[in-house]
């Protein structure tokens, strides 16, 4: 199954006030694996940037100049992640902004049914206590040592980790493994050995078998070639 990890990052918390989308980051996974195929873009917000959006992921207004608008990056963007689920951290905030680009262009909005929210799930499974990417990476011990500031495509790729410990698709995929091991150890199911119709001339001479066993008797009284040769 295709799957599409997504994050974004915006120049503050309201896209009713006036706040825009700065950054797309998009992972793509199959079958719960990263396939290495990715979608990134920064966005120009056309608006200034607040000093405390900047504060949380150093996108300045001088950086996103040059950087095209949404409506120059929408049809890549939705070519990519297709009909695919869409796999956030918080998903309502993401998607309103999301969806507040694509209303500002006249484009259909994304379907709400195709979030999976995993700080939703992430708070089931560990309630009461802080379910923050940061705190989820350490909880399922994944290095975020890169994310000294918050990136779109980073942030992507840490939740692709997270949500795949989060769901227990890891621990699934190592008892496969395990399984597949035991299975090949044990005989059954390994694939047929083809045997030759007939067996190749051996190369050793009796002149090659005489010159070892007089090189072995050079190597003292108990050499251990002499358990190979019966001796």
């Amino acid at each position: 199954m295709r799957e599409i990890v997504l994050d974004t990052e915006t120049t503050g918390l309201d896209p009713l006030r006036g706040d825009r989308l700065v950054e797309i980051g998009c992972i793509e996974i199959f079958n719960r694996m990263p396939t290495g195929q990715t979608f990134h873009r920064h966005i120009n917000p056309e608006r200034d940037m607040p000093a405390e959006a900047f504060a949380v992921h150093g996108l300045s207004s001088e950086f996103l100049a040059d950087k095209p608008l949404f409506a120059q990056v929408v049809e890549d963007f939705l070519e990519f992640i297709a009909d695919a689920p869409l796999i956030i951290h918080n998903a309502s905030f993401d998607i309103s902004f999301i969806n507040s680009e694509l209303d500002r262009i006249k484009r259909a909005p994304i379907a709400r049914d195709r979030l999976v929210d995993t700080l939703l799930l992430a708070r089931r499974k560990h309630p009461g206590v802080s379910n923050r990417l940061d705190d989820l990476c350490s909880r399922y011990a994944i290095d975020n040592s890169r994310r000294t500031k918050h990136g779109a495509l980073l942030d992507a790729e840490l939740l692709a980790e997270v949500y795949i410990d989060l769901i227990g698709a890891r621990q699934s995929q190592l008892i496969l493994a395990a399984e597949s091991r035991d299975i090949r150890i044990s005989g059954y199911g390994e694939m047929p050995r083809r045997q030759r119709e007939a067996p190749l001339a051996p190369r050793l001479t009796d002149e090659d078998r005489i010159a070892h066993r007089a090189f072995v008797a050079t190597l003292g009284d108990k050499p251990i070639w002499n358990e190979f040769l019966g001796v």
